[in-house]
């Protein structure tokens, strides 16, 4: 293999990264056969430029705060990490539980565990539907507008027909977390919507991939110490700067 122009190099690198999300040093050590001094270098370079962030042991998609990706965008990042979250947060619900789901790829990957809880499901995600009847789980559907980007029911009637009910637990994703600005997504619609779901359960639950962590977007939904927080461990540093505030509580896989 040829050795790549440092301007190939920062485009494969944003590639990848725009397709996985979050991205390790020695997989861009392998795959592009540089030397771990020469993807630091170039990490550094496309951080000033800022096309993407420096996480430890590797580099994040660089969020902005009004953009959302769409449900296409975001279903084949970060898989594994995903599907691990889920098998996780799993492990929280109890037989008989009413639960709240949020519209999301990683919400997506909870369901199948769903299937021997006996568990009442009340979702906004259209996503969802589909397995839920397929696994034949008892559900109810949030009325409202259709926000075909990320295949979910949000708007004013959405909060109104949610806040007739009353949760076990809610398990949400999120799009930024932050130890002091919180957990914030770029739609003030869906922001609301989340929030509502937080006030209205016993217990929450956000699954996030690291790439998520330290991003900053539009629209608050709460404090990170009003949920328990699933995600992974590819950010060591992101998760020991959340854990300083005694508040707050994280599960990593």
């Amino acid at each position: 293999m040829r050795q790549l122009l440092t301007t190939e190099r920062h485009d494969v690198i944003l590639t990848l990264i725009k397709k996985k999300g979050i991205i390790k040093m020695q997989e861009l050590v392998d795959h592009l056969q540089a030397s771990e001094s020469t993807i630091r270098r170039d990490l550094v370079q496309l951080e000033e430029l800022k096309l993407l962030k420096r996480v430890h042991g590797g580099a994040a998609l660089l969020q902005r705060k009004g953009m959302e990706p769409t449900t296409l965008e975001k279903q084949n990042k970060a898989l594994s990490e995903k599907k691990l979250l889920a098998e996780l947060g799993s492990t929280f619900i109890e037989n008989d539980d009413c639960i709240y789901l949020d519209a999301g790829t990683t919400i997506s990957e909870l369901i199948p565990y769903l299937k021997d809880k006996n568990v009442t499901v009340l979702t906004n995600g259209l996503m969802h539907i589909q397995k839920l009847m397929e696994l034949e789980i008892k559900t109810v559907i949030v009325g409202g507008t259709i926000k075909a980007s990320t295949n979910a029911v949000v708007g004013s009637t959405a909060v109104d027909f949610l806040s007739d009910y009353r949760f076990d637990k809610c398990f949400l994703g999120i799009n930024g977390i932050h130890p002091e600005l919180g957990l914030t997504t770029p739609d003030p619609e869906e922001a609301l919507l989340k929030k509502t779901a937080i006030r209205l359960s016993n217990q929450s639950y956000v699954l996030a991939d690291s790439s998520k962590l330290n991003e900053v977007t539009f629209a608050k939904v709460a404090d990170v110490s009003e949920v328990i927080l699933l995600t992974d461990n590819n950010n060591e540093a992101a998760v020991e700067q959340l854990l300083k505030n005694p508040k707050i509580k994280v599960v990593t896989i």
